[in-house]
Order: structure tokens, then C-alpha cells, then sequence
């Protein structure tokens, strides 16, 4: 029997949960931080100019007991460029 290539049980294990998971037009904002269920509150916008385009910008979310660990992941290795209020 021949085997399926391995992305085919992915792509049908992703559109099964599709059909589960019901979508909404403004799904809660959580903290980005491992584990943390809190809402976020900052947007944390970074980049990594050995990898990303100097406007490309990428987003942590954070909640008020994680800005600033994680700001001070991404800021002692270069990548943080902004921190704002989430809107």
C-alpha cells in the first residue's frame, strides 16, 4: 500500500478542526508569554534585521505582568522596535 506524503494527514487533521472551531469576528487578544491566559494590554513590535526587512514588523502581545520579560527578551538581543497600548 502506498503511503500518503505527510503534509495530506496534516492538511485533513487542520481541515477537520476548521469545521470544529467555530470562528469569530474578534477573538480575545491573550498574552503571548508561555502559559499566561491573561488579556493583552501592549503590543510588543520587533523584528530580526538578520532575517527581516528593516519596516517588517512582527507582534507579542502582553499582558501588564509580562511587558516587560518580555521586552527584555526581544530587547537584549536587538530585535524590539516598539512598545504601544493595544488599541
Amino acid at each position: 500500500m502506498a503511503r500518503l506524503p505527510p503534509w495530506s494527514a496534516q492538511s485533513d487533521a487542520r481541515r477537520s478542526l476548521r469545521r470544529l472551531v467555530p470562528v469569530t469576528d474578534n477573538p480575545p487578544l491573550i498574552c503571548s508569554a508561555r502559559g499566561c491566559p491573561a488579556s493583552a494590554v501592549w503590543s510588543l513590535q520587533w523584528n530580526n534585521p538578520k532575517i527581516h526587512t528593516p519596516e517588517r514588523r512582527k507582534t507579542w502581545l502582553a499582558c501588564g505582568e509580562h511587558r516587560e520579560t518580555l521586552g527584555e527578551f526581544l530587547g537584549v538581543r536587538g530585535f524590539l522596535r516598539d512598545v504601544a497600548p493595544v488599541r
